[in-house]
C-alpha cells in the first residue's frame, strides 16, 4: 500500500478515540488528561497501522488477485477474478486531500466488499482497476479525477437525470429527524431555563445527542450531493457524493428489484425515492453506501416514470396493477389491509406495502429465484398465505395475506412467468 496508509487510518482511528472517550470522560479527568489519553491512544493506533501496512500487499497470479496480511498469523486471500463483478476507486475526504485512493472490489456470493484495498496512489489505483477488469473479461469504468486534475471526458452515453441540491436539501428538511428537531431544542432550553443549569457538559451532552438526531438526513445530502444518472448502452452510471465522490456502474442485467418509495412529508410536494437492488452487492454490506442502490434520491412522479421505464423497459410506474388481500385479512390488519396490495403486470411482480411511508417494488420475472408459500398460525385459521418471490439480491417481494387459494395460483403463475422470461432472456443473450 501507499506509504502515507498509516497515516489516514491512523487520522480515522483519532476520531473513533475522541468519540469513544466521550464528554462524561472529559469531565472525570480534566482536559490536560484527556488530551493525553488522546495522544496515547491515538499513538497506539498509528503504530498498529504501520505495522498493518507493513506486512499487507498485493499481487495478480494467473486470473486471480492475491491479498497477504498479518504479522504474527500470516494469512492470504485469493479471490477468483472470474466471479468479479465490479471494481471501485473510492476516494474520501482525506485520501482526496492526500492524492490517494481506496479499491473496493465486489463478487458473485460475497458476503461484504473483498479485499479493500486501502490505500493506493491514484494513478496506481486506476491501472490496477483496469487490469483486474480486463483479466476479468469486463471493461473498465469511470473513476473519480484524483485532487486539481481535470475531469475525464464524458463517456459515450445521455444523462436520464440530475437531481437539484436544492430539492435534495428540502426533501432532507421533510424528515421527521428535521421535522421535530426544533420541538426538541424548545424542550431542551425550557429544561436549561427552569434549572437553572448551563454546564458545560450538559450543553455538550445536549448538542452530541442532537447531532446524533440529524446525522442520517445530514449523511445523505453529502452522499448524494450533485446526484446524476446517466445511461450507457445497457450499463446505468452513477455519480454521487460530495466529501466522498463515487462513480459507480450498474449493469442492467444485474437488477433484481425497483423499490419505489413515498414517504409522508414528501407527498405533499409529489416527490419520490427509487432505489435498486443489485446482484453481486450483498444486502450484509454494513455501510449501505457501499452498495450501489441509489437510482434517484428524490423525484417527481414523471421523472419516476422516466427512470423505471430506463430500467425496466416497458414498465409503466402509474399503470401497474395491484389489488388488496380479502376483507377476511382485516383481522391480521385493522389499519394497513388496504395499504398493502399485489399485483402482476405483463413484465413484472408488483407488491405495495406501507401506510404513512407508502412503498412499491417492482420484481421483474426472468429476475425471481424461487417462490415460497408461508402461512402462520392466524394465517391458518383464517385461510390465508403469503407469497414470497425471492431474488438473487436477497430481499425479492411478498404478497401478504392472499386468500390460500389465490396464494397458490399466484405461486403457480409466478413460477410459469419467472421460467418463461429467464428462457427469453437466456436466448436473447445467446
Amino acid at each position: 500500500m501507499h506509504p502515507l496508509s498509516p497515516v489516514l487510518h491512523g487520522a480515522k482511528s483519532l476520531v473513533v478515540v475522541i468519540a469513544g472517550l466521550s464528554w462524561s470522560t472529559l469531565s472525570r479527568v480534566g482536559f490536560g488528561w484527556f488530551a493525553v489519553l488522546v495522544t496515547i491512544f491515538a499513538a497506539g493506533a498509528t503504530v498498529l497501522a504501520v505495522v498493518s501496512w507493513w506486512n499487507t500487499g498485493y499481487h495478480v497470479v494467473g486470473r486471480e488477485l492475491r491479498v497477504h496480511e498479518g504479522l504474527i498469523w500470516r494469512r492470504t486471500r485469493a479471490i477468483p477474478l472470474e466471479r468479479l463483478q465490479a471494481v471501485e476507486v473510492v476516494r474520501p475526504l482525506l485520501a482526496q486531500l492526500t492524492g490517494l485512493a481506496e479499491l473496493r472490489l465486489e463478487v458473485v456470493g460475497g458476503g461484504k466488499t473483498e479485499a479493500p484495498l486501502a490505500y493506493l496512489g491514484v494513478a496506481e489505483a486506476v491501472a490496477l482497476r483496469q487490469r483486474l477488469l480486463a483479466v476479468a473479461g469486463r471493461a473498465p469504468e469511470v473513476v473519480p479525477p484524483a485532487a486539481g486534475a481535470p475531469p475525464p471526458p464524458a463517456p459515450a452515453g445521455r444523462r436520464l437525470h440530475a437531481v437539484r441540491n436544492q430539492d435534495l436539501l428540502v426533501s432532507q428538511l421533510l424528515t421527521p429527524q428535521a421535522f421535530l428537531l426544533p420541538f426538541g431544542v424548545a424542550f431542551v432550553v425550557a429544561q436549561f431555563l427552569s434549572e437553572g443549569s448551563w454546564s458545560f457538559i450538559a450543553v455538550a451532552s445536549t448538542i452530541t445527542a442532537m447531532a446524533g438526531v440529524v446525522l442520517q438526513p445530514v449523511r445523505r445530502v453529502l452522499d448524494d450531493w450533485s446526484f446524476r444518472l446517466d445511461r450507457d448502452d445497457d450499463t446505468l452510471r452513477v455519480h454521487n457524493g460530495l466529501l466522498e465522490t463515487r462513480v459507480q456502474t450498474v449493469p442492467l442485467h444485474r437488477v433484481q428489484t425497483v423499490r419505489v418509495t413515498w414517504p409522508l412529508l414528501w407527498r405533499m410536494k409529489g416527490w419520490l425515492r427509487l432505489r435498486l437492488e443489485v446482484a453481486g452487492y450483498s444486502a450484509a454490506e454494513p455501510d449501505d453506501r457501499n452498495r450501489p442502490d441509489r437510482l434517484l434520491p428524490v423525484g417527481d412522479a414523471r421523472t419516476g416514470e422516466l427512470i423505471v421505464a430506463e430500467v425496466l423497459s416497458g414498465v409503466r410506474l402509474g399503470a401497474l396493477p395491484s389489488t388488496p388481500p380479502p376483507r377476511r385479512a382485516r383481522w391480521l390488519r385493522p389499519l394497513t389491509r388496504t395499504a398493502v396490495g399485489a399485483g402482476l403486470d405483463d413484465r413484472v411482480f408488483v407488491a405495495r406495502s406501507g401506510l404513512l411511508t407508502r412503498q412499491l417494488t417492482v420484481v421483474p420475472y426472468a429476475r425471481i429465484q424461487s417462490v415460497r408459500v408461508t402461512q402462520g398460525p392466524a394465517q391458518r385459521r383464517l385461510r390465508l398465505a403469503t407469497v414470497h418471490a425471492d431474488t438473487a439480491g436477497g430481499s425479492g417481494a411478498a404478497a401478504p395475506d392472499r386468500d390460500l387459494a389465490e396464494a397458490w395460483d399466484l405461486a403457480a403463475e409466478l413460477t410459469a412467468r419467472a421460467h418463461a422470461a429467464r428462457h427469453a432472456d437466456g436466448s436473447r443473450r445467446h
